[in-house]
């Protein structure tokens, strides 16, 4: 290409497409198919086309952006998801802005902020903790959830969490272990009661008994999990497998009960939920439960665009594939 600035029309005849195929690639690139798409988007890099968004936003009434409120923004697990999500957001002309519902003021007077400010098209919200009083602002932007859930019919991108902690019972069960211990998540959140809840009713269902000694709580980080391995190593008869609500605690969890001696799976088999990326490089290597936190935040953001350009505050949930990924860290108990 010459130096002059490139135009829509040169896109469309590199690619081999129309003008209007273009453009509604680059709008909304959820209508057209996945080939047209890399075709139109190969073409754009290609030629060095550039949108000018500040003026579509001007004629559409777009912000041109999108908000993403997490719980944690320490928290790796939601590194994949974000980046899933801006895949979908960059080239539906949406910049994407993250925000941590957990810091400064009251996460629900800083969720109302949010959906108050003007400052996004739409939200996607990872905080189930949330109140869905919240949303009553008029004239508010769609928002979808993504990992979480609220009460009420606000569309949601999520895995079946309950069945997640299913799997991670009966592989623990099919190794031959009948003493099962459970670290939950922070109280209250909707994630620990689903995984606990599956937990509970698989245990059931596996005639296996539940000792309430077993099922420390927790808060999903690292230090959480070192807490519950310290107070395992304290008790006088203990199980001898313990399923995590989450990856960070189980690796909290193992680092406390490694420095005392104990050797896993050897004396212990742990089994966690996520597969954050750490967890494949630990010395033993974690079985856990994968959520395909990419395809997550892909999905949360189609829904969300589509939403945003129906002008709808509606839209459908979607429940997710888990992955049961089984590596070293469980073996049949010693007795």
């Amino acid at each position: 290409m010459d130096k002059r600035i490139a135009t829509i029309q040169d896109v469309a005849r590199v690619a081999g497409v129309s003008t209007a195929t273009v453009s509604r690639t680059l709008s909304k690139p959820s209508v057209v198919a996945q080939s047209t798409r890399d075709a139109v988007l190969s073409a754009v890099a290609e030629t060095g086309y550039r949108v000018n968004s500040t003026a579509s936003n001007l004629r559409r009434q777009r912000k041109g952006s999108a908000i993403a409120l997490v719980p944690n923004l320490a928290n790796p697990f939601f590194s994949q998801i974000l980046a899933g999500m801006s895949a979908i957001l960059t080239p539906a002309r949406l910049g994407l802005l993250v925000a941590d519902t957990q810091t400064g003021t009251d996460p629900d007077e800083r969720f109302a902020h949010f959906l108050q400010s003007g400052q996004a098209d739409g939200l996607v919200v990872f905080d189930g903790s949330l109140s869905p009083t919240a949303l009553d602002v008029p004239g508010r932007p769609p928002v979808i959830m993504a990992c979480e859930w609220m009460a009420g019919d606000l569309p949601s991108v999520r895995v079946d969490n309950a069945l997640g902690a299913s799997m991670a019972v009966a592989h623990l069960a099919e190794q031959g272990h009948r003493n099962i211990g459970h670290v939950t998540g922070p109280r209250g959140n909707v994630l620990t009661e689903t995984r606990r809840d599956g937990f509970c009713r698989a245990m059931a269902e596996q005639g296996l008994a539940l000792r309430p000694e077993w099922i420390f709580d927790g808060d999903f980080s690292m230090d959480s999990g070192a807490a519950a391995g310290r107070r395992w190593l304290k008790l006088a008869s203990r199980p001898s497998a313990v399923f995590f609500a989450s990856d960070e605690m189980a690796v909290g969890f193992m680092g406390a009960v490694q420095h005392a001696g104990v050797r896993v799976p050897d004396d212990l088999s742990i089994v966690g939920f996520d597969n954050i990326d750490v967890v494949a490089h630990l010395t033993p290597a974690l079985t856990t439960i994968r959520q395909p936190r990419t395809i997550i935040g892909m999905r949360a953001a189609e829904l969300l665009v589509e939403m945003i350009e129906a002008g709808s505050l509606t839209g459908p949930s979607e429940v997710i594939e888990m992955e049961f990924i089984s590596r070293k860290s469980v073996a049949p108990p010693k007795d």
